[in-house]
């Protein structure tokens, strides 16, 4: 392999591009199981039949692990809203069109989305008592085993030229209710600063889902406390004021 253009850089990887193929490599402290688990989830996210980039290997590359994937032509629903802010209602639209879709979609071997959730509070810093009221919380919601992304933004999406919408990152796919999606998503845009744009996205997604903005609302605290394990000092503020709007009865 030629590693040589690099495509993105995030937390711990890097994807580069190899001629017709997306290798993204992983640092060395990354966990062998939640690389596997990665490739596992894109392929089952594959067999759903929804636009997504063909998986093509693991391996390991000058001793970090790799996932190698169909390299897609295009540019990001997040690159094309920042080229053509005056399109921003457009996009919008088109983003949430492309998360109902995922929605729409059973895949029954995937991880459940509660169970990661009670894992992911007991992995949190909160005092016992918030930790059992979210437990609580997260029990009391309707079980579905809907098709959720996990990370569903813009920078996700892939406008190719081809004239398909491709979804990419299926790292953090579970199956379960729809609303947690959307309130995971609601949470990626404020965190980043995007309030108008988070407040935005949250009335399509109700309006074009037929959904509650109280049901979405009720998941804020779960995916706060989901995201708060990151233990990011930047996100702590605003994470933590949603952990507060937990109702003690």
């Amino acid at each position: 392999m030629k590693l040589e253009k690099v495509i993105a850089v995030r937390t711990a990887k890097t994807v580069y591009r190899d001629g017709d193929r997306a290798v993204k490599v992983f640092d060395e402290g990354y966990k062998k199981s939640d690389i596997l688990n990665e490739a596992l989830n894109q392929a089952r996210a594959e067999e759903t039949g929804l636009p997504v980039p063909k998986l093509l290997e693991v391996g390991v590359i000058d001793g970090k692990w790799a996932i190698a994937s169909e390299f897609i032509q295009g540019k990001t629903l997040a690159q094309l809203m920042e080229e053509h802010p005056e399109k921003e209602d457009e996009y919008l639209d088109l983003f949430v069109e492309i998360q109902l879709r995922i929605h729409n979609q059973k895949a029954p071997l995937l991880n459940k989305l509660k169970d990661k959730m009670n894992r992911k509070i007991d992995e949190t810093d909160l005092d016992a008592t918030t930790r059992y009221e979210l437990h609580t919380r997260l029990e009391g919601m309707p079980k579905h085993n809907k098709v959720c992304h996990g990370d569903f933004r813009p920078s996700n999406i892939i406008i190719g030229d081809d004239g398909v919408n491709y979804i990419i990152d299926w790292a953090h796919v579970t199956q379960g209710n729809a609303s947690a999606d959307a309130a995971r998503t609601y949470l990626v845009f404020s965190l980043k600063g995007e309030s108008a744009l988070a407040e935005k996205y949250l009335n399509l997604f109700c309006k074009k889902s037929d959904t509650a903005k109280q049901y979405v609302q009720k998941w804020l605290p779960i995916v706060a406390a989901s995201q708060s394990v990151k233990r990011n000092p930047e996100e702590k503020e605003l994470l933590m004021k949603w952990l507060d709007v937990v109702d003690y009865e």
